[in-house]
């Protein structure tokens, strides 16, 4: 096996000899567990505006007393003492080491190696320790931590990267998330949104009686979305796999086993391009209650964005930044949101009436945009067609948030036909999609609950998987078989976890996240 290229850097090498020096003087640079009793944002927050004594008076009992872990991101000597900055998951704090005053852990059986000179000798920048001292001032009122006590917990054997040039590829921060979370707050801040967010989720869900449910992510046969699986073998069984591309079809079994309210966050995955909102391994929140239609799924939908931006800033509306300060563009989430079907939504925004015009009218005027494949236009039904328009014209103006609703059949497989005559009759279906800032947010339908109907729309997806649409989906016969059994009126509703949190956290990127996004491998 070839030694790693790191082990060839100056810095990895003056590291490891420190290592070995340190294990020599019988200190354990590695301790399985220490104990932090306070972390830095809370010690600077609980002394704001409060006296805090002064050096001379550590351990007086003039001052708090702390316990406090981090790693070591900022180190000066200053002849007798030496000032550094520890930094936890919060924030950082001062520490002070004094020459006469200041012990290290597992340094006592060595009176020839003074404590300070260890520490100014030993330790590294990205070194974590734990510190054990109390709380004083210094001349500029800076909040400090005197240590009576330090313990190494891990000697770091590489350098952190350099702040002004290492940090400035986005690409190692995407491939490399850890050296991201130590050196930038806003992105640890974003991920533990988005862990707020999920928790956030959840309880809005348990409150509405939802229970949540695992399906599998490895899959004899795929369905529930347009989109070209990952394949892979199973040897167990000799059999090709895939991984799944939606959560819908065995969520649908379980309403159909006798489940009323169900949901599940999970990953997904597809086969498809890489851009701004677009990762081929990304997070859904799908959701399904029996008795309901996509009208009780909307007002839910609308409810569960109010009810997260609530619980995260105590308000509705947030603030997505612009290029510049004032292009920044505040979003109301606050329901109701306003509706309108996909023709409304092309008449109102690109100013097209669909009714008034024919199929090779609209042909002509897709055909004039340069980037639409004039092939795939050609061949398209009219219900293709016009979300084609839709795409093309109304979506980029759907700022506010917006549910759009009646979709032509063609866009789906799985939902119900319209209630309505008319609507019935042009073969437009209860379906709506909600919009952000001209992203698409959620995916919703009135479920198809009919077997024969249901069986013709997936022949008709078999026949052009057959035909050559990789984004076509397989014959699913157990499927049928489950709707044949029956499956109650039920309404179902399909979320993108990492655009809820790219709203809420005013990410530019879906790269900005996901803990770790693809990305081709750093020697490609």
């Amino acid at each position: 096996m070839s030694t790693p290229e790191y082990h060839q850097h100056e810095e990895f090498q003056n590291r490891s000899r420190k290592l070995a020096e340190m294990k020599a003087l019988g200190i354990e640079p590695y301790p399985p567990k220490y104990a932090s009793t306070r972390k830095a944002a809370e010690l600077t927050a609980e002394m704001e505006g409060k006296e805090a004594g002064h050096s001379e008076e550590a351990g007086e009992g003039k001052t708090l007393h702390a316990h406090i872990s981090g790693r070591l991101v900022l180190f000066r000597a200053m002849g007798k003492n030496a000032f550094a900055q520890l930094q936890d998951e919060t924030g950082r704090l001062q520490v002070m080491f004094n020459r006469d005053q200041t012990k290290v852990e597992g340094l006592e059986e060595n009176p020839d190696v003074t404590p300070l000179k260890f520490i100014e000798k030993k330790l590294d920048l990205g070194d974590i320790i734990g510190v054990e001292g109390h709380l004083f001032r210094t001349q500029r009122g800076e909040l400090t931590l005197f240590a009576k006590k330090v313990t190494v917990l891990c000697k770091s054997l590489l350098p952190l990267p350099d702040k002004h040039s290492g940090l400035a590829d986005k690409g190692i921060l995407y491939r490399k998330r850890w050296l991201d979370l130590i050196t930038n707050p806003d992105s640890l801040e974003r991920f533990r949104r988005r862990s707020k967010i999920l928790l956030s989720i959840r309880k809005y869900f348990e409150e509405a009686g939802f229970e949540e449910v695992e399906t599998p992510v490895l899959q004899n046969i795929y369905g529930g979305a347009q989109a070209k699986p990952f394949t892979t073998h199973l040897n167990a069984l000799d059999q090709e796999m895939f991984l799944r591309i939606s959560l819908e079809i065995p969520l649908k079994k379980l309403i159909v086993g006798g489940m009323q309210k169900i949901y599940e966050i999970g990953k997904v995955f597809r086969n498809e391009g890489i851009d701004r909102t677009h990762n081929p391994e990304f997070t859904m929140l799908e959701a399904y209650a029996a008795g309901w239609d996509y009208h009780d799924t909307m007002r839910f939908t609308e409810g569960l964005f109010e009810k997260v931006a609530l619980d995260l800033f105590g308000d509705t509306k947030i603030r997505i930044l612009g290029e510049t300060e004032s292009t920044a563009v505040v979003i109301d989430l606050k329901a109701p949101w306003k509706r309108l079907t996909m023709k409304e939504a092309i008449k109102t925004y690109g100013e097209i009436d669909v009714d008034n015009l024919s199929d090779e009218e609209i042909r002509n005027i897709l055909l004039k945009q340069a980037h639409i494949d004039p092939k795939a236009v050609r061949q398209a039904t009219r219900g293709l067609l016009i979300a084609m328009l839709f795409e093309e014209f109304a979506e980029k103006h759907l700022i506010q948030p917006h549910h759009i609703i009646d979709h032509p059949i063609e866009t789906t497989p799985l939902c119900k036909l319209h209630r309505d005559p008319k609507h019935r009759k042009e073969r437009f279906v209860e379906r709506f999609e909600s919009f952000i800032f001209g992203r698409e947010m959620c995916n919703s339908y009135t479920e198809l609950n009919d077997p024969e109907l249901q069986r013709e729309l997936l022949v008709e997806q078999a026949e052009k998987k057959a035909a050559g649409d990789q984004e076509a989906n397989p014959l699913d016969e157990e499927f049928i078989e489950a709707i044949c059994q029956g499956m109650p009126p039920t309404g179902g509703v399909g979320i993108g976890i990492d655009r809820l949190v790219m709203l809420l956290t005013a990410a530019e990127s879906i790269r900005d996240v996901i803990f770790f996004p693809l990305m081709r491998p750093e020697d490609a």
